[in-house]
């Protein structure tokens, strides 16, 4: 399990043993997509590191560009050339968010997978109460319910309730904040999902279908750092209705069965 610990190394000392060990597996990934998040990356990078360099935990960041039309790109590779834990790709063509974040999690290296926005409105240093509350869970989901009201204007903060309220009838759960994709779980979470373009909305439905434990611990929300919004009433009200419906029915089709007795 994660153990967050003072590191004795410095930040330097363990960017190079990072390189060498490359192709061995990590404990956490940091999977983000990017679209237009140009003036964010630094300052999201430098988050990171400010809140893992003091703990013993080899970490990547995984950041997937869904073809932005800003200097996006050109940021990340220039970041990448300088920090061997950041590993980039760039989509041929838009894809939405879902894809770059199955994308990144397809090319993620960790034992455990950390899924967050661009924009810094996630916190990275909510990140080790999350690893915390995974010791007795597989799928910790951040909640936005109590600090909404600190990062986000009316219009979003109502929209996102209603978008929750409908998700939570017709899908039969009890998510306070399913439209918040801060999460942290294990990677045998998604081994077998099949995941679809809006699949990020519903990750813990789909992996409570798996059979996993998931459950909800209280983040920040912060004012966006720059850059504007790609969500508004119609993604979060109607744009997901069909996939909702979608979920609904794959819940009511799922395979359930209990093996009696057997031979093996």
């Amino acid at each position: 399990m994660v153990q967050l610990v003072a590191s004795p190394f410095s930040r330097e000392r363990r960017i190079n043993s990072y390189h060498w060990n490359a192709m061995e597996t990590v404990e956490l990934s940091l999977v983000i997509p990017c679209h237009n998040e140009e003036k964010n990356l630094q300052p999201l990078l430098s988050a990171i590191d400010a809140t893992f360099d003091p703990l013993a935990l080899d970490y990547e960041v995984v950041i997937t560009d869904d073809c932005s039309t800003d200097n996006s790109w050109s940021v990340l590779k220039h970041l990448a050339a300088t920090d061997p834990r950041l590993r980039v790709q760039r989509f041929k063509f838009n894809c939405g968010e879902s894809a770059a974040s199955w994308a990144g999690m397809q090319a993620s290296r960790g034992r455990y997978i950390a899924t967050l926005d661009a924009d810094l409105q996630n916190d990275p240093k909510d990140l080790p109460a999350m690893l915390e509350a995974l010791k007795n869970a597989d799928c910790v989901c951040g909640t936005r319910a109590a600090t909404r009201g600190k990062g986000d204007n009316w219009i979003r903060i109502v929209s996102s309730w209603i978008a929750n309220w409908v998700r939570n009838k017709l899908s039969g759960e009890n998510i306070s904040d399913a439209g918040c994709t801060y999460r942290v779980f294990k990677r045998e979470c998604i081994a077998h999902m099949k995941f679809f373009n809006g699949a990020h909305r519903f990750l813990p439905t789909l992996i409570k279908m798996e059979g996993f434990r998931v459950v909800e611990v209280p983040v920040s929300t912060n004012p966006r750092f720059s850059g504007r919004s790609h969500y508004g009433v119609w993604n979060r009200l109607f744009k997901s209705f069909r996939d909702l419906l979608a979920v609904r029915w794959m819940k009511s089709r799922q395979i359930r069965y209990e093996i009696a007795e057997s031979n093996d």
